[in-house]
Parts: C-alpha cells; sequence; structure tokens
C-alpha cells in the first residue's frame, strides 16, 4: 500500500479556501507518530545559521527527517506541520526550506504561528510534525 493510497489529502472543504502550500484536511489510517519541534541545532549541538532563517529552516527540516526516518517514516507520511516563527517575515525562506523537503503536490496539514521567543533568542523558529504510517499488518498486506 503506497502512501497516496493511504492518506486523503482534502485541499477545500465545501464552503474552505484552499490552502497555499498546505492541504486543510489530511486523513488516513496507520501509527502515529509525534515529533518534538525541531530547532536548528545539528547533532553536535552547534546552531547553524545564526540571523539566517532559511539555513535555520533547513536545519530543522535536516533534524526532522532523521527524526521520522528513527520512527520508520518520511516526509511522505508527514499529516501536519506546526511552525512556530519569532517573525512571521521568515515564512518565505522557511516555506523555500519546506520545498526542499515536501512533495508539495500534496502538502501536509500546517499551522504557522508567531512567537514572541523560542528558548534561546539566536533560535527564529521551531517546527514539530505529525506523520502517519502503515501499521506492521497493513504493510504486509
Amino acid at each position: 500500500m503506497t502512501t497516496a493510497d493511504r492518506l486523503t489529502h482534502i485541499p477545500a472543504p465545501e464552503g474552505v479556501r484552499p490552502g497555499n502550500g498546505y492541504t486543510n484536511v489530511v486523513t488516513g489510517t496507520g501509527r502515529l507518530i509525534a515529533v518534538s519541534g525541531q530547532v536548528a541545532f545539528d547533532e553536535d549541538g552547534n546552531l547553524v545559521g545564526k540571523d539566517d532563517p532559511g539555513a535555520q529552516a533547513r536545519q530543522v527540516f535536516e533534524n526532522l527527517r532523521r527524526c521520522l526516518a528513527a520512527a520508520g517514516a518520511t516526509f511522505d507520511d508527514v499529516i501536519k506541520l506546526t511552525y512556530f516563527v519569532t517573525d512571521i517575515g521568515h515564512l518565505p525562506a522557511v516555506r523555500a526550506a519546506r520545498d526542499e523537503f515536501i512533495d508539495m503536490a500534496r502538502p501536509p496539514a500546517s499551522s504557522a504561528v508567531q512567537v514572541g521567543a523560542l528558548f534561546l533568542p539566536e533560535l527564529l523558529l521551531e517546527v514539530e510534525a505529525f506523520a502517519l504510517v502503515p501499521d506492521t499488518d497493513e504493510a504486509a498486506a
């Protein structure tokens, strides 16, 4: 069973405006994976991209990719992304990085929130993800 068979993307439910770069509703079956918010630290704990939202976003998505892989998932399995940014003006750079990792023909549901601060002042964004992968029984079918 492919991801396309398991997940249903509903870009514009009746009476709801279609999203730009996201799907309004994603539903499916499988095992839920929740990935904690990721920030722009490399594996040694060093900040990547000080004052550069694009570089930070690429590191965040690389961290998400690694977390998903550890759970047996890929970005194709992601059903929801939540973006926390310290400046909504960073969204174009964040979206550009996202587009390097996400199939924008079938984007996940998404929310973007501007926050007053993250846990360190040099962090510009944090992104969390939810994914849905086939149950072991489904994958064997």
